[in-house]
């Protein structure tokens, strides 16, 4: 059994940052692929990023690379999303999920995780 809770969501102007922390404990933490999945208003949820059990490596959707960072502190449990550039169309829940194991390939749909926190708003408007 894997508790995740997300923090660090807020306002901010487009073209701002923030910083987004997703916090695990109850299990080895680095076993699972941690992601974030996102949920704008009316749109279904989707895959932003996700860094890899294992060898930590890094995958993002089109919409954010470049812009997107994710990273994990093992020691921590705890996984990070650092975004930049923001723009009003990342506003949304986001969501931080587990699955065990690692992923090959890239993204994975959201329904395949087998845990998810309860979500941190964030909201890119002027």
């Amino acid at each position: 059994q894997l508790q995740l809770v997300e923090s660090g969501g807020g306002w901010v102007q487009p073209g701002g940052s923030l910083r987004l922390s997703c916090a695990a404990s109850g299990s080895t933490f680095n076993s699972y692929t941690i992601g974030w999945i996102r949920q704008a208003p009316g749109k279904e949820r989707e895959g932003v990023s996700l860094i890899n059990s294992g060898d930590d490596t890094p995958y993002y959707a089109d919409s954010v690379k470049g812009r997107f960072t994710i990273s994990r502190d093992n020691a921590k449990n705890t996984v990070y999303l650092q975004m930049n550039s923001l723009k009003p169309e990342d506003t949304g829940v986001y969501y931080c999920a587990a699955k065990f194991g690692w992923i090959i390939g890239g993204l994975i749909r959201p329904e395949l995780y087998n845990y998810r926190g309860q979500g941190t708003q964030v909201t890119v408007s002027s």
